[in-house]
């Protein structure tokens, strides 16, 4: 692997323990106690290594587990506590019931169902895939979803070429229009519930962890679900007003009535599958309603572990322990390795030391500085993973937040929220 470095790479492989050690062995340079130095120098270890990806950033967010301890920014129960965080095991949770329905073929169903019910023409088109790619966005992660559609919109564009539906300018204006809209939709969706991106979770989970402020899936749902759906709402226009149609441009119906009959009648699994996500979905936005005390995380763990026991047509359960290898660990590890360090700025008092770096900020309207804070994140994240920059940014909003006597959440969630948002480059990932 090392004989295949880049120069980013080569460059990171050498910096980021460089900044460590400058900063841990020169205290004069920060003037910060022992405990605080030790999580700064890791964290500069963690962050340059994240950007620049010497090593995959799965295996980085272990280091603060080996580090922290290590140098005395915090004991090894308090860092080996975050990866096993309740909204670790969520995502968990949810993974394993996006696997299910990846494994069953449900989310195609999915997607051609909601364009037999709003349409076939060019438009109508757009709209279904926009909001079916949302819709599955909101319960399985980002590139997941992506990756899910991306076959389907492939389909779509191959029935107009092949029998010719589209004059060449539409066909163009069609091909690009679709795949952008998978592509964007995928993420609009993410920001909806604290499943969907990765970076919602890291919110939650630093506020309940460190800030003892529970956000459960159904607040979360309320506050972003409305900021999904304007975005959807623009996302729509503006790629029907940047990618012009002939309005009479249309699939037939039977393309559609074809791909679900390849894919058959709804099938045994198809149901139960859909059942345990309805039942999981449903439990999440009305635990609040039902007399037992049960939180996020075990419903997700309850519906991940129906999946093991409910019956298929093939003689195994829905889900199998060889299915789980495809659960994307590198992202559990990712949520746990930034939690980690969260705790370790709280414990140590470097937020405040953070914050007062951004002191000057406290002479512009609050409304000016969540508006720089978010134009800061989206930029860095066309270049950056969106949970690397969530990982180093909600920590710092909290020092900010302390020196400006404001309440954090609001920075925290437009870092959450920026983070994700990331539509320029294209080079933004989980």
């Amino acid at each position: 692997m090392i004989n295949h470095f880049s120069t980013r790479q080569w460059i990171g492989l050498y910096l980021g323990p460089s900044f460590a050690l400058l900063v841990y062995f020169l205290p004069t340079i920060t003037n910060l106690p022992n405990e605080a130095r030790a999580v700064l120098a890791v964290t500069l270890f963690v962050a340059t290594w994240w950007i620049t990806e010497p090593i995959p950033m799965a295996l980085t967010s272990l280091l603060p587990l080996i580090l922290l301890p290590v140098t005395g920014g915090t004991s090894y129960e308090a860092v080996s506590n975050a990866y096993m965080n309740p909204l670790v095991l969520m995502f968990l949770g949810g993974f394993a019931i996006a696997l299910a329905i990846e494994k069953w073929n449900l989310h195609k169903r999915i997607a051609m169902l909601i364009l037999l019910v709003i349409g076939t023409t060019s438009k109508r088109i757009l709209l279904g895939i926009s909001l079916g790619t949302a819709f599955l966005s909101m319960w399985i992660s980002n590139a997941a979803t992506a990756l899910m559609m991306l076959p389907v919109a492939l389909a779509l564009i191959s029935e107009v070429k092949e029998k010719n539906l589209f004059d060449q300018q539409s066909f163009r204006s069609f091909s690009k229009a679709l795949l952008l809209i998978v592509a964007y939709s995928a993420s609009i969706g993410g920001l909806a519930t604290l499943i969907g991106s990765v970076p919602n979770a890291v919110f939650a989970g630093v506020m309940s962890s460190i800030l003892h402020q529970d956000i459960s899936f159904a607040t979360w749902f309320l506050f972003a679900f409305p900021v999904t759906i304007v975005l959807l709402m623009l996302l729509y226009l503006l790629i029907i007003n940047q990618f012009p149609i002939n309005r009479s441009a249309s699939i037939p119906l039977s393309f559609v009535h074809k791909q679900l009959s390849q894919l058959g009648t709804l099938t045994k699994e198809e149901k139960l599958i859909f059942l345990v996500f309805l039942a999981t979905a449903c439990l999440w936005i009305f635990s609040d309603m039902i007399p037992l005390h049960l939180t996020d995380s075990s419903i997700a763990l309850i519906g991940a572990l129906s999946l093991f026991f409910i019956p298929s047509s093939r003689n195994q359960a829905l889900l199998t322990w060889m299915d789980l290898k495809n659960i994307p660990w590198n992202i559990l590890l990712l949520f746990g390795g930034g939690l980690s360090i969260a705790s370790a700025f709280i414990d140590s008092n470097l937020t405040s030391w953070v914050g007062a770096h951004f002191s000057h900020l406290s002479n512009y309207p609050y409304l000016l500085i969540l508006f720089i804070f978010a134009t800061a994140v989206l930029f860095m994240t066309e270049i950056m993973s969106n949970t690397a920059i969530s990982n180093m940014f909600i920590p710092v909003s909290i020092g900010l937040a302390t020196i400006l006597s404001v309440e954090p959440s609001g920075l925290m969630a437009i870092v959450a929220l920026s983070s994700t948002c990331a539509f320029m480059t294209g080079l933004n990932s989980s």
